[in-house]
């Protein structure tokens, strides 16, 4: 009859595989979490690249459209920021 190994054995045995498994384990969560890591930096990138294009295309659009209303109408664009300038001078005053 072929002896099975002493109770300890059998535990040390049992407690290396789950040592073994649980790193295993802990690997795979540690890799994933770093993919999840690295595409959120991607996506954040493409994000930013994508508010960067817009603000600039509508800062060219505004600028655009207030250079053609001061050439079009100069005395309309002096009026605007006559009026804008009293009233942000008149924003720290009481009335």
């Amino acid at each position: 009859m072929p002896e099975n190994g002493t109770p300890s054995s059998d535990f040390n045995r049992a407690f290396g595989d789950a040592k073994k498994n649980a790193s295993n384990a802990a690997k795979e969560v540690s890799d994933a979490a770093q993919d999840l890591c690295d595409q959120a930096r991607d996506s954040a990138g493409q994000a930013a690249d994508a508010t960067t294009t817009a603000a600039r295309n509508t800062a060219s659009s505004f600028e655009q459209a207030l250079r053609n209303t001061i050439e079009n109408q100069p005395y309309t664009a002096v009026a605007i920021a006559l009026g804008l300038g009293w009233l942000f001078g008149r924003m720290h005053r009481p009335l």
